[in-house]
């Protein structure tokens, strides 16, 4: 299956989602999720995985169980490719259009532990920072849920101090509407920014040492 991009019907798809996110509105409109999302972000995900690897694709469906908002359908749609638990690339559309990233989106007690020594680590936690710095000047987003506080253990004058507080952390970017942002040119966009991004991935996939 080739990709050959995403129809304008996939915006106004999630456009009218967001304004009726009921279960009538989704089973009138399923074809079109399925013949303007679903079957090109598969396209795309296959295009993508020879480098590098399998994604998942997220499921329409939001889990509500514990949830004050019950409104049952995501007004995205996204996909991951994992190089460990939680952490890896990410590529979503949405009414805003097309988006990438990578990071970890979550981590364990013992794996966020990890990571903070990592980063305190005169090392390895420069090289983390510099990374983050040339990603910040060639534009890219850094993102992820942080203390307003240093972590246990830390003081809020340590020279990493922004990168300690982070309980998650991704680098990120909007492509919004732009050219290449929807149509067959995206696979290639997104293959040079998901390349550009496995430095990141690779820090955090090698730096961190859990304790045993």
């Amino acid at each position: 299956m080739e990709f050959t991009g995403f129809p304008v019907a996939a915006l106004d798809f999630y456009d009218d989602l967001e304004m009726e996110n009921t279960k009538a509105f989704w089973e009138a409109h399923k074809q079109v999720y399925l013949e303007s999302v679903r079957r090109p972000i598969e396209a795309l995900a296959a295009a993508l995985a020879p480098q590098f690897g399998a994604a998942k694709i997220f499921r329409p469906h939001r889990d509500v169980r514990f949830r004050a908002d019950k409104t049952p359908y995501k007004t995205h749609q996204g996909m991951f490719v994992a190089v460990a638990p939680r952490t890896g690339w990410y590529f979503e559309i949405s009414p805003r259009g097309t988006r990438v990233g990578a990071g970890f989106y979550e981590a364990s007690g013992p794996r966020l532990a990890a990571v903070r020594a990592a980063i305190d680590d005169d090392k390895s936690g420069k090289a983390l920072a510099r990374l983050v710095r040339r990603y910040e000047k060639d534009g890219w987003e850094i993102g992820g849920d942080q203390l307003k506080t240093a972590p246990r253990g830390y003081t809020v004058d340590h020279p990493r101090i922004e990168l300690l507080r982070h309980k998650q952390l991704f680098v990120g970017r909007p492509y919004g509407f732009e050219a290449d942002a929807l149509g067959a040119d995206l696979v290639e966009r997104v293959r040079t920014d998901w390349e550009a991004l496995r430095p990141l991935l690779t820090w955090l996939t090698t730096q961190p040492k859990p304790e045993e």
